[in-house]
């Protein structure tokens, strides 16, 4: 009688190499991932001494003249953006916590309370102007 000898293998997956591309795929999309929300448009913010940190919201205004304020990277007039935010939904301005309104320090008070009253009037009421320390 004869017997055969079977050879018993042992299989396992090595888990280190899986652990290194994630790894290298979540240093990819954070280093490629864009995070400013304004165009690039050189402004010089007033200055604060009490100005507070805030977190970056869905929605940035950019004010630099009547016919152009940018809502994040749209241009509008403010007309324009009186349309536009009556535009969104009641859902899109509930996640909209706040908005942070950035004008330059030549952009005149009466142009930034005519944004104000614009945002106000479409239902926004966390309004933070950004400055410089």
């Amino acid at each position: 009688m004869r017997f055969e000898r079977r050879l018993k293998t042992r299989t396992n997956v090595d888990l280190i190499p899986l652990i290194d591309v994630v790894f290298q795929l979540l240093v990819f999309f954070m280093v490629s991932s864009t995070f400013i929300l304004t165009p690039g448009i050189s402004l010089v913010f007033p200055r604060s001494t009490t100005s507070e940190p805030v977190v970056m919201t869905k929605l940035v205004m950019t004010v630099l003249s009547k016919d152009e304020i940018y809502l994040n990277k749209e241009k509008y007039d403010i007309e324009g953006l009186d349309r536009r935010l009556s535009e969104l939904t009641a859902e899109e301005k509930e996640e909209i916590k706040t908005v942070v309104v950035e004008g330059d320090e030549r952009v005149s008070y009466s142009l930034l309370v005519q944004v104000l009253d614009v945002l106000r009037m479409n239902g926004f009421k966390g309004v933070n102007l950004k400055t410089r320390d």
